[in-house]
This record gives structure tokens, sequence and C-alpha cells, in this order.
């Protein structure tokens, strides 16, 4: 979504982030089923009255966990990958979040404190609400009420998915399927004759963390797959060809 940006930063406890003049979400590309940007048009009206808009760099903070989570945000566009753990110690990369998603959503229905922190991997444009709008804008609105609701299952599945991997799968291969069909479906297009492609935004390092391996094993691995034709990697796109396969092996 494409945004006019106001010449002068406004102050904010989060670093390098800019406030924008907000474009009209019905106009966005990015719009996707399911999500909060997908709601009807005078529901969607009412929802960007109560917000602005953002910029954030790459590998910039958005927030951490633990904080008190007085906002909650739609990303327009950009990724962010939300961890979990001590920066000093050791974090766990939950998931990779794209545009559509709500972060911080349980967090602020909850009146809780964010259970994870979040980090641009790219540069990204986010809509933030304040706790207290947000909750007056589904007290207003059933039909986002019920969108809550499909959004905190969704992120429940992906919570599932992330302990079937780390639990159920028994091979490093059947992990990273796994891994990567997540990706695909949570970032990812769907093309013809069934393929996905999505942006390769982690590093095999981060790879491996979240498949409880190495980052050389992750890198034989990925180089197996692409020798068997299973998948491709090209200006940093991976292109999923035979999907059902890595199915198999999950």
């Amino acid at each position: 979504m494409a945004d006019s940006q106001i010449s002068l930063e406004t102050p904010t406890r989060h670093r390098h982030v800019t406030r924008q003049v907000p474009a009209g979400c019905a106009a966005c590309s990015n719009r996707r089923p399911g999500w909060f940007c997908s709601l009807g048009s005078a529901v969607l009206a009412d929802l960007e009255l109560a917000t602005s808009t953002i910029s954030l760099p790459a590998q910039a903070s958005l927030f951490s966990q633990g904080e008190d989570a007085r906002c909650l945000y739609l990303i327009c566009s950009g990724y962010l990958k939300l961890t979990t753990g001590r920066a000093e110690e050791k974090q766990m990369i939950v998931r990779v979040a794209g545009p559509g998603s709500m972060l911080g959503l349980y967090a602020v229905l909850s009146h809780g404190l964010y259970e994870v922190s979040a980090e641009s991997l790219t540069t990204a444009q986010l809509r933030p609400v304040e706790r207290e709008r947000f909750l007056n804008f589904l007290r207003s609105h059933k039909e986002a009420q019920m969108r809550a609701v499909q959004c905190i299952c969704q992120e429940y599945r992906f919570a599932l998915q992330d302990a079937c991997r780390i639990a159920l799968a028994e091979t490093v291969a059947a992990r990273l399927g796994r891994l990567l069909l997540e990706l695909a479906h949570q970032i990812g297009e769907h093309l013809d004759a069934g393929e996905f492609r999505f942006p390769l935004l982690l590093t095999h390092e981060e790879m491996a963390s979240m498949t409880c391996t190495t980052r050389e094993t992750v890198t034989r691995t990925l180089g197996q797959f692409r020798k068997d034709g299973w998948i491709s990697i090209e200006d940093s796109l991976v292109t999923l060809h035979h999907p059902e396969r890595l199915q198999t092996l999950a």
C-alpha cells in the first residue's frame, strides 16, 4: 500500500518508526480473505478511522515479549518474525507474519502482556490500533467480533502446527518439509498446477532453530530437495513444485 510520508518523524517509543498519512484499505492490493482487512466496506471504514499508518524499516523491533499490550497492529505490507525467549539467551521463532496478519490480538483482548516479540524482516507498513479504540470498535460491529474469533482460531492452528512439526516429525527432512509448507500457506501465494511461492526471509540458521537441527543440515537438506526437483530457490523466492511430496514426508 503506497502512502504519502509526513516529513517529520512522530515521537514514539519504537526506534525508526515513521508515521504516515493512511491510504484506503479498500484499495490495498494486499487484502487477504479471512483477516481484518477483508471486512465489509462499512466496517472497514470504521476500522480505518481508529488507525493511522506507520512505516518500520527492516530489522527493527515493534514490541517485546512481556510489555503491556497497549496496541495491536495490522500488517499492511512487509514481513515480521515473532519470537519467544530472551534475546541475550536463546530465542525461538514462533512464525513469520505477513500482510493481513493482526499482531497482539490475544494480548489486547485479554488486557495482558505481549506473549511474543515482533521484529521486522523487511521494511513494513502497519496500522496500529490502541487497545480501547479497538475494543470499542468490536463492541460496535458483530462482523468484527466474529473475525476476531476466526483470527484467534488461526493463531491456535499456527501454534499447533509448530508443536506437531517439532514433536511428531521424526526426520530433519520431514520437519523442514513441514516448515516449508507452513510458510507457503502463511505468507505464500498459490500458483497454477498446485505450486506455491513465498519469499525466503529466514536464514538457514533460523530455519535450523525452527526444525531442531543444525544450519549445515538445513543447507544439505534444501540442496537435496532442489536436486530432486521438489523446490527451487531463485531471487530470494522459494517455489514448491511438488508440495504433495513434502506433505508425504511430513
